[in-house]
């Protein structure tokens, strides 16, 4: 048997299947020795097996010997292939698909080795904060992918992280049209607008006197959001934000409400804080 294809049973299923899946990605091939389709898929599948070289396991199942786990998983035809991850049934199909369709089936599975550098680089970063070091195992993830605009928004992401503005808009800029207007890269442009807006400001604390000593201070209160915004302090920012819609809505070409949607795009417009501060800002502009 290939060192990447197991033949599993009821009794080694869990262990093979389940447990194993939290390692590598599983996929199983329920098949039986009288199908025809079966005698077509497998070979195909024992291939990809050994092609993709340990980046996923294939256990075969002979659904004659094995019926509970056929009826466990709800097979009701052969060949029938169900992939695994994190101890999860997360994908499957049905019937002797073609080589093509079964490594696209793979592909939505399995990380190709430019995913596995993007996840390298987060990790890098997360654990040592090496921008340098990150951004070059990016570079790696890009030379094998070149097409993959994922890649450079993780750049803009890193970038971005470590203060670095003026590359990460220039890589936003490069990006296609279309990737441009993509959530994820909303929510970097919004990021960089705040931290823009922070740069320059005064301290938390100078601010804070400030409005102190005069409530309408609006220009204080809008550098305290962005000085909050770019400390992840985001309700102590949406509450300065709305103070400013509340007393003056036309300050700095509205400024207050604009900012809050910037806001609201770092947080991916979504959340209990998102869903509070929109009530608030819709009931403060009536």
């Amino acid at each position: 048997m290939a060192l990447h294809t197991i033949d599993v049973d009821k009794a080694s299923f869990d262990e093979v299947v389940i447990e194993g899946s939290r390692k590598a990605p599983v996929v199983v091939d329920f098949w039986a020795p009288w199908c025809g389709p079966c005698r077509a898929l497998t070979p195909i599948l024992e291939k990809l097996a050994a092609e993709y070289d340990g980046r996923f396991v294939l256990a075969k199942v002979n659904s004659d010997e094995n019926p509970e786990l056929s009826a466990r998983y709800g097979v009701r035809g052969i060949p029938n292939v169900k992939a695994f991850a994190q101890g999860e049934l997360v994908d499957e199909f049905s019937g002797a698909v073609p080589e093509s369709g079964v490594r696209a089936f793979l592909d939505r599975l399995v990380p190709s080795p430019a995913d596995e550098l993007r996840d390298e680089a987060a990790a890098v970063y997360a654990q040592t904060r090496d921008a340098d070091r990150a951004l070059e195992i990016l570079s790696r993830a890009e030379a094998l992918d070149q097409s993959n605009e994922d890649i450079r928004i993780d750049r803009a992401e890193l970038l971005t992280d470590a203060g670095r503005r003026t590359q990460a808009n220039q890589v936003l800029a490069a990006l296609k049209p279309l990737t441009q207007m993509g959530a994820r890269v909303n929510a970097l442009k919004a990021k960089l607008d705040l931290a823009e807006g922070a740069a320059d400001a005064p301290g938390v604390d100078d601010l804070q006197k400030r409005i102190a000593a005069n409530e309408n201070d609006l220009e204080a209160r809008l550098q305290l959001a962005h000085a909050h915004a770019a400390a992840k302090r985001y309700r102590e920012a949406l509450e300065q934000l709305l103070e400013i819609v509340g007393r003056d809505r036309a300050f700095g070409e509205d400024a207050g409400r604009k900012t809050m949607l910037k806001v609201f795009e770092l947080l991916g417009n979504t959340g209990d804080l998102v869903s509070e501060f929109r009530k608030k800002l819709a009931r403060t502009m009536n």
